[in-house]
């Protein structure tokens, strides 16, 4: 009886190891992909250590996974080739371009104003372009792209503003006849026009004198002892009234006035003019 007990415990203690060996690997089956042999959890923890390794990718999803992402998400301004403040021969050509295209209402004068800039700035609107105001490679190689060449003429045409009839007064000798009905400046040699600009005039408060004088003096890099700022190729006719280039002209146009001056807003214009006209010629100042 006492052997037959101890058999007993024997075969239910084989059977409890038994049991215990069984669950283990269903559990290890179960967290494997459910009911696999015992091989099973070896593979699935194989398996899970690449899982492991590539979580670092998931979990970084809101930043940069590379290197090379990081210039995609920050490309580099292209090179401004052109912008306000500038003067030069590409800037005259910037300008007869944009006028080709009914962008820019007004003769090329080679400076880059804020007019200029506000025609750029359509011009990269209707493209789709950042706009900037500024020339950039991006912004010239589209507009060579939709326009030719400008001509000459396109470049420095005679003068935005018609000419009128040429006073009496003009007719003889070398004359600066300069027009307040039509806003011009002729340079006229025996009745003939050799070159004609647009200018413009003092304001009311500062009016320009009208009449006949006579080129007092030049200056070709006068800086004005009055206001202080520069009036390059001055060509005084009446006490500290001149004939002068004016980059507010340039840039802004009719929307201001000079002091009193005659204000020329073509430098190359004005540039070739200060190199003929000599000290004694005769200035007419007319409506």
């Amino acid at each position: 009886m006492r052997r037959s007990s101890v058999v007993f415990r024997s075969l239910i203690a084989v059977a409890a190891v038994a049991l215990a060996t069984g669950c283990t690997a269903q559990a290890a089956g179960a967290g494997g992909g459910g009911g696999s042999s015992a091989p099973a959890p070896a593979t699935s923890s194989a398996s899970s250590q690449p899982s492991a390794s590539a979580s670092p990718s998931a979990t970084t999803d809101d930043k940069p996974s590379s290197p090379s992402s990081s210039p995609a998400s920050a490309a580099p301004a292209g090179k401004v080739l052109m912008k306000d403040g500038d003067e030069s021969a590409q800037v005259r050509e910037l300008q007869a371009r944009l006028r080709q295209i009914g962008y820019f209402d007004r003769a090329p004068t080679g400076f880059y104003g804020t007019m200029t800039a506000g025609a750029v700035k359509g011009f990269q609107k209707k493209r789709e372009l950042p706009q900037t105001g500024s020339v950039d490679e991006t912004t010239w190689q589209r507009l060579l792209g939709m326009t030719r060449e400008p001509t000459a003429d396109e470049l420095k045409p005679s003068t935005t503003n018609k000419l009128d009839a040429p006073d009496p007064r003009c007719m003889t000798g070398r004359v600066l006849c300069i027009s307040k009905e039509s806003r011009t400046l002729a340079w006229m040699i025996d009745g003939k026009v050799v070159s004609s600009m647009d200018v413009r005039f003092g304001s009311e408060n500062t009016p320009t004198r009208e009449g006949t004088f006579k080129v007092d003096f030049k200056s070709r890099d006068h800086v004005s002892t009055l206001y202080h700022t520069p009036m390059p190729y001055a060509m005084f006719f009446s006490g500290g009234q001149a004939v002068h280039y004016s980059s507010d002209f340039a840039a802004r146009g009719y929307n201001g006035a000079s002091h009193g001056c005659v204000n020329v807003r073509d430098r190359g214009k004005i540039a070739t003019l200060f190199g003929q006209v000599k000290v004694g010629d005769k200035v007419v100042v007319h409506w």
